[in-house]
């Protein structure tokens, strides 16, 4: 249980924040504000929010289900895919050009790019399957807390006994819903950035307790108790993994690269910066902020195995394994399972500092969330299809009533939906509703000038159509099951798998790009008639917005350094903080290669790969996260202040309301920036006008 010293750690900031959320809501009078937080987001400020908002609980949750099954196992193969990473933080591939159209969703970019229908269709998958996604967070979240903090499971309320789960969410959506509708992104940035700031002083005192609880002899011994195949160090031994196994992190590096920045949970980030060089850095900066958090969480994993394995800790196990007991169902056991079990081995503080950290990481998630779906569901379905015009308090009204619906369908759908997959598996087949044919949408719209409507379309229409068949599969096999038996009696996959569905949801989510893709290639070459005019799109050349523009330049020229993304807008000091980053995590990937190699000759014992991973996870990220710690503890505070000077000049645009008119109807905004003509471009054909041009300041 949680002692009063607990409660009161997670109390006062959180009492501390809700007054910070309070006061914000003054300085959103218009969408923008609402939307993308005016776009006055500074790198660390948009680091340390996004950083916070990937510490949600379901995350966690999930991220423990998967390291019970696997160890760190799954982390050496998912080494393999650090180039690919390194690219896309270090060249800002896809949020870069993202940010240059000035687009507030991406159905609304899709509208900018391909047309209007598609936006609406895309907007309503989006939205289709961002709620599903969602819909499970609730229930997990709550049971998270029910279990660590060793609340009963009933309580009663007017003679009925009411699930302890429900309460606690209805608790937890309602703090949610405070911090997003007072101020919309805006109060999300900020609450969030702040949470994150707080987050990184406990994630020390966190790591040192436990090395303080736990030595690595134990932790060594607890996890090199496996069976053949199924390892938990060694990642040449698991061969008999099923579900979460090399093939699962194959198709994870695909479906990383094709879907940089689909989904769109927490989006409203992608657009909140200041310009798109401060988007690009806050990205690349990622890299150093989560060293710490990595090692926390890391380290409670294997701490919590340790305690339910080692014989040391066995009168701690047995009382875990006696409220494991109580839960019936089987999926909801795994996911409780290591939750249980940290709160019986940490000591007390430290453990409301826990409850803290994921309570700060739950609000900043779900209000991030209810702060996309809602949005999406106004900007990209509702508001394409209205004629009249709303003024900016009716507009965030709107928005306001769509966040609460997002929240009560959460509440509802957590209530009543039996999960039967791993929540890994569950993202991956519901993300696919959208994700399985928006990844070569978006990168084709951003980057290939001959993508069409019309590809477009088949991508969408096939990587969905292919998700849903999966899930709809998944809910209703037991059902299906014995009368596939009879049709195909000789089909092994089938008949072996009476329980449960035999594909999981990362093969339908694999199968499901690969279809998209090959279909947007295809259609657009035989749809394209001329190209794409993406100067205007990305607002580059005489279409540039001053508001946009980077300060600093230097000569545009090549050389090697534009091979780890520098390009004329980086400063000395931002040149440091990329090589920085390229060079420590191309040294990790040069060791996996090198010990790859040595193993495929001569194989590590246990002992080697439990050292590995003791200065790996642990010792090192640890050494350096604590100065990282202070680095961006001073560059949030910093940046909170700015933006609050910020704030106080910034003037509200009522016609940045993420809209898009066509291109006959507009008339370039006084924040153009009226270029002259290149040479090149004085050569060429005047561009024809895209389909939608940007409306207003956010240029969209």
């Amino acid at each position: 249980m949680m002692s009063w010293i607990d409660w009161t750690i997670v109390a006062v900031p959180l009492i501390a924040i809700a007054i910070v959320a309070y006061r914000t809501q003054k300085h959103v009078t218009s969408v923008s504000e609402f939307m993308a937080g005016g776009r006055l987001g500074g790198r660390y400020l948009v680091c340390n929010a996004r950083g916070e908002m990937g510490m949600a609980v379901i995350g966690v949750v999930a991220a423990y289900e998967l390291f019970y099954q696997a160890g760190f196992t799954i982390s050496w193969w998912q080494m393999m895919t650090i180039p690919m990473g390194l690219f896309i933080a270090l060249t800002g591939y896809v949020y870069y050009r993202y940010r240059e159209t000035r687009a507030m969703t991406m159905a609304q970019f899709f509208e900018i790019r391909y047309s209007k229908s598609f936006r609406l269709f895309a907007g309503c998958l989006g939205f289709l399957s961002g709620l599903l996604n969602y819909g499970i967070f609730p229930a997990v979240s709550a049971r998270f807390f029910v279990y660590f903090c060793g609340l009963p499971q009933k309580v009663h309320f007017l003679n009925l006994a009411v699930p302890t789960f429900a309460v606690i969410m209805v608790i937890y959506l309602t703090l949610a819903l405070f911090m997003t509708l007072s101020g919309g992104q805006l109060t999300v940035m900020i609450t969030d950035c702040i949470e994150g700031l707080l987050g990184l002083i406990m994630f020390i005192v966190i790591i040192v307790t436990l090395l303080l609880i736990f030595d690595w002899s134990q932790i060594q011994e607890a996890m090199s108790h496996a069976p053949a195949g199924k390892s938990m160090l060694n990642p040449f031994d698991i061969a008999k993994a099923k579900d979460f196994n090399i093939w699962y992190v194959l198709i994870g590096v695909f479906a990383n690269i094709y879907g940089v920045m689909v989904w769109q949970g927490g989006h409203a980030f992608n657009s909140c910066a200041k310009n798109a060089h401060e988007a690009k850095m806050g990205a690349i900066l990622g890299t150093w902020r989560n060293l710490a958090k990595g090692v926390m969480v890391i380290l409670l994993a294997v701490c919590a195995i340790t305690f339910l394995k080692h014989p040391h800790f066995a009168a701690g196990a047995a009382q875990v394994q006696e409220v494991l007991s109580k839960i019936t169902d089987p999926q909801v056991q795994n996911q409780m399972r290591m939750p249980i079990a940290i709160n019986f081995m940490l000591p007390i503080a430290v453990k409301g500092m826990l409850c803290s950290i994921m309570l700060f990481g739950l609000l900043a998630c779900d209000s991030s969330y209810l702060h996309s779906w809602g949005s999406i569901f106004i900007q990209d379905i509702v508001m394409p299809l209205r004629k009249k015009t709303l003024t900016p308090k009716q507009h965030i009204n709107l928005l306001r009533w769509a966040i609460i619906g997002v929240a009560v369908f959460g509440f509802f759908f957590s209530l009543l939906f039996r999960q039967t997959e791993y929540i890994l598996m569950f993202f991956a087949i519901t993300g696919a509703i959208f994700g399985g044919g928006a990844g070569s949408v978006l990168a084709g719209g951003l980057y290939w000038k001959k993508g069409t409507a019309a590809g477009a379309w088949a991508a969408m229409i096939s990587g969905s159509g292919l998700a849903v068949t999966g899930i709809i599969l998944q809910q209703s096999w037991q059902t299906l099951y014995p009368w596939l038996c009879k049709l195909l009696p000789n089909v092994h996959l089938i008949v072996d798998s009476p329980n449960k569905f035999p594909i999981n949801g990362q093969y339908m989510n694999f199968g499901a790009m690969v279809t998209a893709l090959s279909l947007y290639f295809i259609v657009s070459l035989l749809t394209c008639k001329e190209d794409f005019n993406m100067e205007r799109m990305l607002h580059r050349g005489k279409y540039a917005v001053a508001d946009d523009k980077v300060k600093v330049e230097f000569a545009k020229r090549w050389s090697w350094s534009s091979i780890i993304g520098i390009d004329e807008h980086f400063t000395k000091g931002d040149k440091a903080i990329s090589v920085s980053v390229f060079s420590w995590t191309m040294f990790w990937w040069v060791v996996f290669i090198v010990v790859t190699s040595w193993n495929l000759f001569s194989p590590w014992p246990v002992s080697w790969w439990a050292t590995y991973w003791h200065y790996y996870a642990v010792i090192i990220p640890l050494t350096i996260g604590v100065v990282t710690t202070v680095w961006f503890l001073w560059g949030g505070i910093t940046d909170l202040h700015e933006l609050y000077v910020d704030l106080k000049t910034y003037k509200s645009d009522a016609t940045d309301d993420g809209t898009v008119k066509r291109a006959e109807e507009q008339v370039l905004p006084d924040n153009y920036i009226d270029s002259v003509e290149t040479e090149e471009e004085k050569n060429v054909d005047a561009p024809k006008p895209y389909p939608g041009k940007p409306s207003g300041k956010d240029g969209v």
